[in-house]
């Protein structure tokens, strides 16, 4: 989805207890690093507004949108014109984003520059 509208976004996947998060490998990166931030990270469970509200208010278009899994602001990518959402980490430290593209599982941690990935748990790991 690239600019505002009133749709709202929704992101088709499993929420909640369903997914696990692990950080990915990285080739460019020591292997072995963890993220200290993964506990309580949860796909947002429904619509989570029109797209990147800053953007909107601007008139502006976004390429892609992330949603801070601490607050649920949805911010846009750092391929985009505002680069909201990593604005929004810079100015309240909130950790990690998930991207809310329907073809994508994946996240980001800011504060340990790690790529994360989802995967579904097994029914024997679900909580």
């Amino acid at each position: 989805m690239k600019s505002g509208g009133a749709d709202e976004i929704r992101r088709g996947a499993v929420t909640g207890g369903g997914v696990s998060w692990t950080v990915a490998p990285d080739p460019g990166r020591p292997y072995g690093r963890h993220c200290e931030h993964l506990s309580g990270v949860v796909r947002p469970d429904g619509p989570v507004g029109r797209g990147c509200e800053e953007c909107l208010a601007l008139g502006w278009s976004w390429s892609r949108l992330r949603w801070c899994a601490t607050c649920g602001h949805v911010g846009c990518c750092d391929s985009s014109r505002g680069r909201h959402g990593h604005a929004h980490h810079a100015a309240t430290g909130h950790p990690v984003v998930l991207s809310l593209d329907p073809n994508e599982g994946w996240g980001w941690c800011y504060v340990d520059e790690l790529f994360l990935v989802e995967s579904a748990l097994s029914e024997g790991d679900a909580s």
